[in-house]
């Protein structure tokens, strides 16, 4: 029996890494006096996986990343108007209408007799504003907005629902985050990958039973159901 069921935010219910992918392309273009696009990329992927137990994730860390590898690449050469550009290219997201994925509010109808949980991570106040944006809030049982996703972090949020790590499934886009850790911890993973998955995020696929793969977010309740018949 699955008692309750979690699910990301980003990416997994609407869309997010797109947009940090078009910003990222006009912060190299914005650079590109001083290095090659490809370079730029690398150095602000090093410059954010450095910065996140000080920012955590989220835009906000994002932002700061981008005027930090501003900084470092020209070697302090970057003039005011630019960073004011950066701290535009951000706010703009900050801004960005909520995209719905295909197949959401569907498979939302149709798990709309279970118990469901959101369960994202990110800065507080851009995960609220998305999640009322959505237009989702109220299909949800609670929401858990975290700093990080760890087997611990999962275990106080299941805790807090009083759900058994057995009887509880996770769904999302990132391996790393949504899958391998509730696995770990004795429930079910559902991996359902985007077309556009941070770098940071990636983490090769277990060989679990409870670890799971589909195509859609149109196939989880199907998914639901034969988990359940499994086990009866």
């Amino acid at each position: 029996m699955i008692d309750a069921i979690g699910l990301d935010a980003d990416d997994t219910l609407w869309e997010n890494e797109t947009f940090f992918r078009v910003t990222e392309g006009e912060f190299a273009a914005l650079l590109g006096d001083y290095a090659d696009g490809a370079d730029i990329a690398s150095r602000l992927l090093d410059v954010e996986r450095a910065n996140l137990a000080r920012y955590g994730f989220g835009i906000k860390g994002f932002m700061l990343s981008m005027v930090q590898t501003a900084i470092e690449l020209t070697d302090g050469r970057i003039d005011g108007r630019a960073i004011g550009r950066i701290l535009e290219l951000g706010q703009e997201m900050l801004a960005h209408p909520v995209d719905l994925l295909p197949g959401v509010v569907q498979a939302l109808d149709a798990l709309a007799d279970r118990r469901l949980i959101l369960i994202t991570k990110g800065d507080l106040i851009d995960q609220e504003r998305k999640i009322a944006a959505s237009g989702l809030a109220e299909r949800f049982d609670a929401v858990e907005i975290l700093a990080d996703k760890s087997p611990e972090t999962y275990a106080r949020v299941l805790f807090r629902a009083d759900v058994a790590p057995e009887r509880f499934a996770m769904v999302g886009n990132s391996m790393k985050s949504d899958v391998l850790p509730v696995v770990e911890l004795g429930g079910h993973g559902v991996f359902i990958p985007h077309a556009m998955t941070w770098a940071i995020e990636h983490a090769d696929a277990p060989d679990h039973p409870r670890a799971h793969r589909l195509d859609s977010i149109a196939d989880l309740p199907g998914l639901i159901a034969r988990l359940e018949a499994d086990h009866a």
